[in-house]
């Protein structure tokens, strides 16, 4: 039996077309849903500029920004050519509630206009900045979709740049093979009203701009995992990017990463963005993902 709470969303919002493969008409669709969860009532928005980019501190409701001692960088899906800090300031500020510490939103370089490894660039600095003002035990790092594949694929970059790692890494539905040849691309298509893979082939090509897709930094499925902060994957059973969780989490474990994989029944690409008065998953998972981050930050 279909989720009826994912159905009521599914209806709601289906007169935005998000498989158009117009980059501007997909832009302004994703913006139109931003309204549709709000941020949470006393979540604090300051926007300010991290290591060169346009960022938002979503800061937990009461706290004083000026005593922060911790950070959750956050990454914005969007198949790396659309999403703001806009259509993310709801999601973020629950985390920030969730996780009791501020949130820091990234508005990351985009394709085509800004092609790999720009997105991984600017997210790595912003974690280098972020890890030299609290620590790395007092950060941690997480995203949705492309932004939860861009989030291991800059923990790698840090890796690979002899930098400290942050305290965790969560991720949502992430995109995290650019190839799309695992078999849910193909069984999952019927079931999954968000995501279509023609579009990810579209995005993938505009992001990648000759560069392989096979890329660490561009799939981290394909990366050498070992030595990565313990890892959060929650993921939907419909959708066509459930095979990138499985496999990345097969992977880390292989690698000796401490993983936990949850895959939600019934639930579709990035679900903790709906509101928990329809999906009350999305609000359990939103807590989970929260007390995770909690959990490993010092």
């Amino acid at each position: 039996m279909a989720h009826p709470g994912i159905e009521t969303i599914v209806e709601l919002l289906g007169g935005i077309d998000l498989h158009t493969t117009d980059i501007a008409a997909r832009r302004a669709a994703l913006e139109s849903t931003a309204g549709a969860v709000p941020a949470p009532e006393g979540v604090g928005v300051t926007p300010e500029t991290v290591a060169g980019r346009p960022a938002e501190w979503l800061d937990p409701p009461g706290a004083d920004p000026a005593t922060r001692t911790h950070a959750v960088l956050y990454l914005h899906g969007g198949a790396y050519t659309v999403g703001s800090l806009n259509t993310h300031r709801a999601l973020g500020g629950r985390l920030a509630i969730a996780t009791g510490v501020a949130v820091v939103t990234l508005d990351y370089r985009l394709a085509p206009e800004h092609p790999f490894p720009a997105a991984v660039e600017d997210a790595a600095s912003a974690l280098a900045e972020l890890v030299g003002r609290f620590g790395a035990d007092h950060v941690a790092i997480a995203g949705d979709s492309a932004g939860g594949g861009l989030a291991v694929a800059t923990v790698l970059l840090a890796r690979g740049r002899g930098q400290a790692l942050p305290a965790a890494v969560a991720t949502i539905s992430p995109w995290a093979d650019l190839t799309h040849t695992h078999e849910t691309h193909t069984t999952k298509a019927d079931a999954d009203p968000w995501v279509a893979t023609e579009v990810l082939d579209v995005s993938a090509a505009d992001y990648l701009a000759g560069a392989e897709a096979t890329d660490p930094l561009a799939s981290p499925v394909f990366a050498d995992l070992a030595g990565l902060p313990p890892l959060r994957i929650d993921v939907g059973d419909r959708e066509v990017l459930l095979g990138d969780s499985l496999v990345l989490a097969e992977r880390a474990r292989a690698a000796g990463v401490a993983v936990d994989l949850h895959e939600w029944p019934e639930m579709i690409h990035v679900f903790p963005a709906f509101p928990g008065e329809l999906v009350p998953e999305a609000d359990a998972a939103v807590a989970a993902i929260g007390a995770f981050l909690r959990g490993h930050l010092a």
